[in-house]
């Protein structure tokens, strides 16, 4: 099955959020996304489709179970030095292996939903959300990777009276932008290097697009107020240099809101060996308060004015 406007690939919903917008809030995250940050802890989140993930220390062992090699017609379970393996190679992603899997060793990341799926679970929250000024935020991977969807997602949720947020990295088409952001009442807008070839090393792809799209969803919408955020990322992105150029490219679109600096964090590294992939920033520690500190003050020099 394929997404389109009625159907889309999440991996995950989190309830009783926190953080990601206004009061209490449902996050649903989107599978798939055009770029690679070498620093990314939703690997996850990547591929468009969905994806078997093996946690090691969960297996009970081949010897007492085996059940996902029996079940598995691609032959792709295989037992190497005692313990189970998965050839990717052959690996289909069916889910059958972890559907038989008794300790959830193996799990299947990645499921087709439908927006009454989506807006059913979120409203099953909805006292919080009054009380609280809260709602949905889609999130990823990237939304604009399914921006129909997503757009229609966000276009009923507000039809139901549920407050609306999405975070986007600005890498696509600027119409599929105007979809999926059109009927968000935040935007929360990812910029990671002003330096076009720096972010193509650190994302795979230039940044020439990211900003021209943040000023093309300014102007289209000018009354969506956008939240600019910069994953700090020691010894990448966190001169001052970088900060204060995106922080002066800012300053000049009228819907921004606030520009925010999100420290790194290693959560994400063991995901890695579960999907079978490799970290390329393995063992990078967060940055210092006092780096996170210098940076800030960067920050709240520049003066945004939101025309909402």
């Amino acid at each position: 099955m394929g997404s389109n406007n009625n159907t889309g690939l999440i991996f995950n919903i989190q309830r009783f959020s926190v953080h990601d917008g206004p009061g209490v809030r449902s996050l649903v995250f989107m599978k798939g996304c055009p770029l690679r940050c070498v620093w990314c802890s939703n690997p996850e989140s990547q591929n468009s489709c969905p994806e078997i993930a093996f946690s090691e220390e969960r297996c009970i062992g081949f010897s007492t179970c085996g059940r996902c090699q029996e079940v598995c017609d691609k032959s792709a379970i295989i037992l190497y030095e005692g313990k189970i393996r998965i050839d990717r190679s052959l690996c289909n992603n069916c889910g059958e292996c972890a559907r038989v899997c008794p300790a959830q060793a193996l799990r299947l990341l990645g499921q087709y939903v439908s927006i009454e799926d989506i807006t059913k679970l979120v409203e099953e929250d909805g006292a919080f959300y009054s009380r609280s000024g809260g709602g949905i935020t889609v999130s990823g991977g990237e939304p604009l990777a399914q921006a129909e969807f997503v757009g229609e997602l966000l276009k009923e949720c507000r039809c139901r009276g549920i407050d609306t947020a999405i975070e986007i990295t600005g890498f696509t088409e600027g119409e599929d932008v105007y979809k999926a952001c059109r009927y968000a009442n935040l935007i929360f807008y990812d910029i990671k290097h002003m330096d076009s070839d720096k972010h193509k090393t650190l994302t795979g792809a230039s940044n020439i697009l990211i900003l021209e799209n943040i000023k093309m969803v300014s102007g289209r919408l000018p009354t969506t107020p956008i939240i600019v955020r910069t994953p700090i990322i020691p010894n990448y992105n966190d001169s001052e240099v970088n900060i204060k150029a995106t922080a002066d490219f800012l300053i000049d679109i009228k819907s921004v809101q606030s520009y925010e600096l999100l420290p790194y964090h290693a959560f994400g590294e063991s995901k890695y060996k579960q999907l079978g992939r490799e970290l390329q920033l393995s063992g990078l520690h967060p940055p210092s308060q006092e780096c996170m500190d210098i940076l800030s003050k960067i920050t709240r020099k520049a003066t945004y004015t939101n025309t909402n």
